[in-house]
């Protein structure tokens, strides 16, 4: 039976989609020769839209909190905004930007002037097929140099399908469906990277799978028919690793001693280094952003708008690429791996594992770059953004560690990080989840770690030192409501205390000096002051002398955290 296009089809979309994707996202990595045969295009879309996921599914819980239902413009926002902040490679940049082109659309819910004469009400098959179209020309305006027989030319044909199909939203997303597949099979004719290695192209098959899954939502019949690779599609066997196709080799090592370029020509490889990251910058800035990159590099996607940009690009000089981000704005969660030299074995070789690393979630640059001096990798989060399980399954495997520490430092992560725990276990890499409920923990944790120990006597020390350390911040009360420290107005400033509300006051300095005060109370040797973004230094100074003049031994230590949310962290030790 039909469903409406609606926030709660949205919500089974996504479902669907991840459900889909996981099961294909071995044979789409297993024929990912193009535009770098570095076998991770199912991988990267999976993740992108684990992340789309995951940000529909906190519009329904803060709809919920409200007592209120999230509407169609709400779920198709969340999803494009997830996917935007949690692209991964050319591929996933890519799908973002069509998930966005689709939300213009079904977010404003009216057809164009002289479109399509059907209802043109939100949700309305009309209102779909101007969504499809406007995808597809969308990801024609994020790549610099457009390629047929790609993931682009499938989404064009998609749209141009749906356009020809009469009936519900349910038939136009199935003949989209039918449409992709069509287009799918004839990539290997028009791109010839593809037909040399016989295989259909690895980002237009997981945009099948995506259709296929909106075509299920909105009939309620999932598409049962299997995606077509090429004619004798390799079957992935443990690790990951696809089985060799008919003289013996799997298609990237094929693509790889034939001398594939990216343009399929012969050329010899290109770029050395994916860059990928979010950039908060003004229109303007961007496209000077894009002129300049694409002087550096090759497969460059810009995605995105309203002042947050997800840009991805392959290029020598993995800095400069940074560099040009910092000039247009503020570049953040940047991502830089190196595919490596050709040696007529698969392009991107790893270098060999270190013995142990540490991974951890900070919501600040400034505690990356702590992260950084101390040799742990940090996933840069912000308020609102928190990483999907495979962004931490990412991280770890690229810490390239046989044993991991893992600091979620926030209690909402828990299950996130336990969930991405799992994975990498199965994988072969020997994970501890070190407790960390806050940032601060995070620090001390990161202060004892020893390499030289044994792994669980390091993990023993690790957990120890975050257990010792009691958190809080401050931060800015958005509406009035009640707390366990009585009523908070708008604008006031909130000391919580290991996660409760504690402390309610009008004047920054002096809320955070009764925070002190009260988690001083109980004790103390050390306090770590982690400030926030714009937090004012001669308030930190205040702070610091409060902490000498009254507790004579008690040391204090500051940190530049960046951080965009809490105003302050604070650890007493």
């Amino acid at each position: 039976m039909p469903h409406p296009l609606d926030a709660d089809a949205v919500r089974t979309w996504c479902a669907l989609a991840l459900q889909a994707l996981g099961r294909e996202r071995e044979r789409i990595d297993a024929i990912n020769v193009y535009p770098v045969a570095d076998g991770d295009t199912g991988t990267n879309l999976y993740l992108t839209v684990e992340s789309a996921a995951r940000a529909v599914e906190a519009a329904f819980d803060g709809h919920g909190a409200s007592g209120t239902a999230p509407g169609l413009a709400d779920a198709v926002g969340a999803m494009a905004h997830g996917a935007l902040i949690g692209a991964h490679g050319n591929s996933g940049t890519i799908l973002a930007q069509l998930l966005r082109g689709m939300a213009e659309v079904l977010g404003d819910g009216t057809t164009e002037p002289g479109g399509p004469a059907a209802d043109g009400a939100p949700g309305s098959a009309a209102v779909l097929k101007q969504a499809l179209r406007r995808a597809a020309e969308s990801t024609y305006e994020a790549v610099a140099h457009p390629v047929e027989g790609t993931v682009l030319t499938v989404a064009t044909v998609a749209a141009q399908a749906a356009e020809r199909a009469d009936g519900t939203p349910a038939a136009v997303a199935r003949a989209a469906y039918e449409g992709a597949r069509t287009a799918l099979e004839a990539t290997p004719g028009q791109l010839a990277v593809l037909g040399r290695a016989g295989v259909v192209d690895a980002g237009g098959c997981g945009l099948v799978a995506l259709l296929g899954a909106l075509a299920g939502a909105l009939s309620g019949e999932v598409p049962t028919a299997a995606i077509t690779v090429r004619p004798d599609a390799p079957v992935p066997v443990a690790g990951g690793r696809p089985a060799a196709d008919g003289d013996g080799r799997a298609p990237q090592e094929r693509c790889a001693d034939d001398g594939c370029g990216d343009d399929g020509s012969g050329a010899p490889e290109g770029p050395a280094f994916e860059v990928i990251y979010l950039l908060e910058a003004g229109d303007a800035a961007v496209t000077r952003l894009r002129t300049r990159l694409d002087g550096l590099g090759d497969s460059l996607v810009v995605v995105g708008g309203d002042g947050l940009w997800n840009v991805h690009v392959h290029v020598d000089d993995a800095g400069a690429a940074v560099e040009a981000g910092i000039e247009a704005g503020r570049p953040y969660r940047i991502r830089i791996t190196h595919f490596g030299t050709p040696d007529g074995g698969p392009r991107r070789r790893e270098p060999e594992p270190v013995a142990r690393a540490v991974v951890a979630v900070v919501p600040g640059d400034g505690l990356a770059g702590l992260c950084a001096e101390a040799g742990a990798s940090a996933v840069t989060v912000r308020p609102g953004e928190p990483p999907a399980s495979g962004e931490l399954v990412q991280a770890i495997r690229q810490a390239n560690a046989r044993e991991v520490m893992l600091l979620p430092n926030d209690p909402e992560l828990r299950h996130t990080a336990a969930a991405a725990a799992e994975q990498a276990r199965a994988e072969g890499v020997r994970v501890a989840l070190i407790p960390t409920r806050a940032a601060v923990q995070g620090i001390a944790a990161l202060a004892v770690h020893e390499p030289a120990r044994s792994f669980d006597e390091d993990v023993v020390a690790m957990t120890s030192a975050a257990g010792a350390t009691r958190y809080a911040e401050l931060a800015v009360a958005e509406r009035q409501s009640w707390t366990m420290a009585g009523v908070c107005q708008a604008g006031d400033f909130l000391g919580m205390i290991d996660g409760d509300v504690a402390v309610i006051g009008a004047d920054l300095a002096a809320t955070a000096a009764t925070v002190l005060d009260r988690m001083l109370s109980a004790g103390g040797e050390m306090v770590t002051l982690v400030l926030g973004a714009d937090f004012p230094e001669s308030v930190a100074e205040r702070l610091e002398r409060h902490v000498r003049e009254r507790y004579l031994a008690v040391d204090t230590v500051v940190y530049e955290g960046g951080q965009r949310g809490a105003r302050l962290l604070i650890g007493v030790e």
